[in-house]
């Protein structure tokens, strides 16, 4: 088909097909009818008709029922138009059948369940099930398997939290022989750090570094990555803070492995002239909040045999027995004003945290009045790990919480933290801390219930200023698709979660950005049999 519209838009000539001279003439009127209408209607028309027959010959090819008539294409293309679900081919009884609640004592004792899709098929095939009693079958193994994979979940967070909970034997033996070393050689027993070097203790002129572990071989990695990448090492200085049992290992491995041109200061907490005074709030709350865990809880095996709550649940109850929720470590950042009353900065570090960047930078940014630099954990292209607000941590259900905070308010993460320590004292930040943490002991627990983030996103709301994501990468530590390519371009990387680097159940391809900082042909390192994986 043809059309010819002449040069005046007066005449328009269709031609029915090729070589064929009849065609049809219209002369259009230029006071009556408008020609432009005209040029356009008929335009449609040409394509409406060339559309439907295009569709018409689809059909016909799918071998779909034959469309006729306008009426019988209107039913086909009516509901993809209207955006209408056509009708289900599924019958309506599968679906009453499925929707209805199958309790799970219904499914004990029961062996005619089939156990795999293999046996069902089988069944299906050779019975002739009719639609009721295929519903049936398939809803009875689909429950049966999520019961059975509910469980196997379960026992795995049971396992890891047993696998976290605990001390390697390796870790153990290191202690040991540290410590054994510290008693027996006066080179493990040097002063940390030299007396010439103590004044750039309080200098503010250098950049310090806050380290609370216990954990030696951890600590020592923390160390290692900050000092190694630094491009100005003489002017870092790393304090490092540790407990009463764990200050000869801990004096022994720093004395005899020096990271000069760094400085590096070993105290125990009962070194500091504050802590030694008298009645410490963050050792008080500790005592309350052991006594009230041990009374609420009911230990691990109760919290397993709960039926209804979803595994991950039951993971963050395990948690909370966690012995690191329980440690002064833990705790000790939020007295960082009163241990350092010299210095008007710190960089605070978790010791499950591998430093991948120089980090003098931090010192440059600036925080615009605020007391603590963070990365915001809403965040992200890792929704699993980024998406944690005020909601994820505190019980927006209790109205001591629902009444001061906005649950989607975006929350942020502690592990590499900047700390104007200046700003800090002029807040009432650890006063509102005990404050919280007291609340939620007198609530048995129902604040939150585990760790010292939540009553710290409380104490320090208002008072955070958000840095740049680079600096602070999470969730190594139970984010199992984290890949290797991703991690080594963080600054910082922080192995949070139970899957710790220093532990059997750490992910294989994460734990040599944590390893390569250990020296595993070390005496002591070897003689305790630590293995790069």
């Amino acid at each position: 088909m043809q059309l010819h519209i002449s040069p005046s838009l007066r005449h328009v000539t269709v031609f029915p097909g090729k070589g064929v001279r009849e065609f049809i003439k219209v002369r259009v009127g230029a006071r009556r009818v408008s020609y432009r209408m005209l040029f356009y209607s008929l335009l449609f028309f040409t394509f409406l008709l060339r559309f439907v027959f295009v569709l018409s010959t689809v059909d016909s090819i799918d071998g779909e029922t034959k469309c006729s008539t306008i009426g019988c294409l209107g039913k086909r293309l009516g509901p993809r138009i209207l955006g209408r679900r056509l009708d289900s081919a599924v019958p309506e009884v599968i679906f009453q059948v499925l929707e209805q609640p199958l309790g799970n004592d219904e499914l004990k004792g029961r062996r005619d369940i089939p156990q795999t899709l293999e046996e069902f098929m089988d069944e299906v095939k050779n019975t002739r099930l009719d639609a009721k009693t295929f519903a049936l079958k398939l809803r009875e193994m689909v429950t049966l398997l999520e019961q059975r994979t509910r469980n196997a979940k379960i026992q795995e967070y049971l396992y890891r939290h047993v696998a976290s909970s605990s001390i390697p034997k390796q870790l153990h033996c290191l202690a040991l022989r540290l410590a054994s070393e510290h008693s027996t050689n006066a080179a493990a027993r040097l002063q940390l750090p030299s007396p010439e070097l103590v004044p750039a203790l309080v200098d503010n002129s250098y950049f310090h570094f806050v380290l609370a572990s216990d954990n030696v071989l951890a600590a020592a990695v923390v160390a290692n990555s900050l000092v190694q990448n630094a491009l100005r090492p003489q002017k870092f200085v790393m304090h490092i803070i540790t407990d009463r049992k764990t200050f000869s290992p801990m004096q022994a491995w720093f004395s005899l492995h020096p990271l000069s041109p760094a400085i590096i200061e070993v105290k125990a907490l009962h070194h500091f002239d504050w802590f030694a005074k008298g009645k410490v709030p963050v050792m008080e709350a500790m005592e309350k909040d052991q006594r009230v865990r041990s009374q609420f809880r009911g230990g691990s095996s109760a919290i397993v045999s709960n039926n209804t709550e979803k595994p991950h649940i039951i993971a963050a109850k395990l948690q909370t027995l966690s012995p690191k929720y329980n440690s002064v470590m833990n705790h000790i950042r939020i007295h960082l004003p009163e241990l350092f009353p010299s210095l008007n900065k710190v960089v605070f570090l978790d010791d499950d945290i591998v430093v991948q960047s120089d980090l003098s930078p931090l010192w440059d940014i600036d925080m615009n009045g605020k007391v603590n630099g963070a990365v915001e954990t809403c965040r992200g292209e890792d929704r699993f790990v980024m998406s944690k607000k005020l909601k994820s941590y505190l019980n927006f259900s209790h109205p001591l919480i629902s009444e001061n905070f906005n649950p989607n308010e975006c929350a942020w993460a502690y592990g590499m933290n900047i700390f104007d320590l200046e700003a800090w004292r002029k807040t009432n930040i650890s006063t509102t801390y005990h404050h919280w943490v007291d609340e939620n002991l007198k609530s048995d627990l129902s604040l939150w219930q585990l760790g010292t983030l939540p009553p710290g996103l409380i104490a320090f709301h208002g008072h955070v200023h958000v840095i740049d994501p680079f600096w602070h990468m999470l969730g190594l530590g139970y984010q199992e698709n984290t890949s290797l390519a991703d991690a080594e371009t963080a600054g910082v990387i922080h192995f949070n979660g139970r899957a710790k680097p220093w532990l059997d159940i750490a992910f294989p391809q994460l734990r040599p950005l944590w390893a390569k900082y250990i020296n595993f042909s070390d005496k002591f390192i070897k003689g305790c049999h630590i293995r790069a994986s």
